[in-house]
Formats: C-alpha cells, structure tokens, sequence
C-alpha cells in the first residue's frame, strides 16, 4: 500500500524547486485562471514559515499592501505555483516569523541581510 503512495507522490512532486529559507524576500509566481485565459500573478513577500514535507509542504509569505498585512500559505508542489523566486536572503534564527505580525511600517519587513564573505 504504502508502495503505491510513495509512486503517486513521487509523481506529483516537482523536480526542480528554488532553495529558500524562512526570512527570505521571495517572489512567488502564481498561475490564475480567469475564464479561459491563464496569467501568472507574482505575490513578493517575506517567507514567515515553513511546514509539513514531500508532497505536504507549504509555504507562508507575508507582505504589507496598503498598510494592512495580507499573507498567503502556498503548497510547495502546486501545479498553481509557476516559479519562487529569491529576491532577498535573509539570516533569522527562528524557525516562524510569526513576531513580525505585531511590527509596524518598515520594521515588520524587514529581517538581517545575509553577510557575503569573500574570503
């Protein structure tokens, strides 16, 4: 049984998927169908959270549109999700960003950058 699962999953999962990480900026590519016609969407964002594995896991991005926070949970292997883009690295030592929900203005966008070292 198990057998068959592993199959069907192994099926469904997308090869090629763009490393990231909680705290980066990222822009998600998203297809939206609107009658007959398809689009892609793009929705950038901080990633506050990752969960679940294989085919289970998702995504959460968080953004400030119009003062007001607005965030979205994506499956990781949606055929809904066209491309993930890493806009910005960021360094956090936090498995979820859930803090950055009570922040205001600039300080809820924004996380450490990552340090290049050209050694």
């Amino acid at each position: 049984m198990s057998n068959i699962i592993s199959k069907l999953e192994a099926e469904q999962t997308k090869k090629e998927i763009a490393s990231f990480h909680v705290g980066d900026t990222v822009k998600v590519h998203t297809r939206v169908i609107e009658g007959d016609k398809e689009r892609i969407q793009i929705f950038a964002g901080i990633v506050i959270a990752r969960k679940g594995t294989s085919l289970n896991e998702a995504f959460t991005v968080r953004k400030i549109s119009y003062g007001e926070g607005v965030e979205r949970v994506f499956p990781l292997h949606s055929p809904k999700v066209a491309k993930i883009e890493v806009t910005k690295p960021g360094r956090v030592r936090r498995a979820r960003l859930h803090y950055l929900r009570g922040r205001q203005g600039k300080d809820a966008m924004t996380v450490k950058d990552v340090v290049q070292n050209d050694a």
